[in-house]
């Protein structure tokens, strides 16, 4: 045989030791995610529900809060589908709750209810 001692040294890293699979659900907050190879960590995010007073012709919507005073700053969100929604149902005269979910410094309309006829 040979005397000579081979030695091979990997510096390739899968990172897999270090990260684990979890369901984005059970994320707490203050945690980290990793998010295209890197830790991110999970803001605290609030949710507040809000009554759908008005839509302006330019996209913005006026949302009742809980001390009677409305709040005029967000736009319509985004999603076709959540924004055919709410359209529609403010459309037909129905009372709407939106649920708008902050973090970070920013809102966004999110979510849906119909509360009435």
């Amino acid at each position: 045989m040979s005397d000579e001692e081979h030695h091979f040294e990997s510096k390739a890293d899968a990172g897999a030791s270090k990260t684990f699979p979890q369901q984005a659900g059970t994320i707490r907050k203050n945690g980290y995610i990793v998010i295209k190879n890197r830790p991110c960590k999970v803001p605290h995010v609030n949710r507040t529900d809000y009554q759908l007073i008005d839509i302006s012709e330019d996209g913005f919507v006026s949302l009742l809060t809980e001390n009677g005073n409305t709040k005029d700053d967000l736009r319509l969100p985004t999603d076709e589908t959540l924004l055919t929604q709410i359209k529609d149902g403010f459309g037909e005269g129905k009372d709407l709750v939106v649920t708008v979910m902050s973090a970070m410094g920013e809102e966004q309309i999110c979510a849906l209810k119909d509360i009435g006829p």
